[in-house]
């Protein structure tokens, strides 16, 4: 029930200003448990946590400066999106603007016709694979807390133990689950955290 995803109540607007800041203005804010999500831009994909929303915007928690970037896209877990607008990140929070009306009822009940899953980042990241000893370059096509797809030349058998790394990501072990034209999709032995995932998707695609 949405009454058990947030609770209501008349406080600062948290898109404006930090909440330090005493120029903030009064908005019906929705404080919401914890909101996976993701945020789309032109230099990536990057994970986030949205702790409130209202009709103006939200604020999340972020585990990195968000790049100088132009449009971005926040993507919930249903796939929802919406277009906001970075306005302003301190430490580990950010703010943004949504950038046309969004619908907050939706936003807060987030329906879906699938069961809850993870928030998955689509990227291009180099990576070696190595199994029985031999490593070959491969590349990361997305990433989960649980998994990954990656595009290789081998072709692993299915429930085959591989070990697979890139900058950033230090060797994980993971399991081949399906194998399809060329890619493979892999299941980590041991689930990333999120937070640990966050900072891991930032330096995959962090530009030189």
């Amino acid at each position: 029930m949405a009454e058990q995803l947030y609770r209501n109540a008349d406080n600062l607007d948290m898109v404006e200003q930090p909440a330090t800041s005493v120029e903030q203005r009064r908005a019906k804010r929705y404080t919401l448990l914890i909101r996976a999500a993701k945020l789309v831009t032109p230099s990536g994909e990057f994970l986030g946590v949205i702790r409130d929303a209202s009709e103006t915007g939200i604020s999340m928690r972020i585990f990195h400066r968000m790049p100088d970037c132009g449009s971005i896209w926040l993507e919930l877990q249903n796939g929802d999106r919406y277009g906001v607008e970075l306005r302003w990140q301190d430490g580990d929070r950010a703010g943004f603007r949504f950038a046309s009306p969004a619908d907050i009822k939706r936003i807060i009940e987030s329906p879906s016709r699938f069961a809850k899953r993870p928030v998955r980042l689509n990227l291009t990241a180099a990576a070696e694979v190595e199994c029985l000893g031999h490593r070959e370059y491969a590349t990361i096509q997305d990433i989960s807390q649980q998994g990954a797809k990656v595009a290789c030349s081998s072709s692993f058998a299915t429930d085959q133990r591989v070990k697979l790394s890139a900058a950033g990501l230090p060797g994980t072990c993971a399991k081949v689950r399906w194998r399809r034209d060329g890619t493979c999709g892999l299941v980590f032995e041991e689930t990333l955290q999120f937070e640990e995932l966050a900072r891991i998707a930032r330096d995959l695609q962090r530009r030189p």
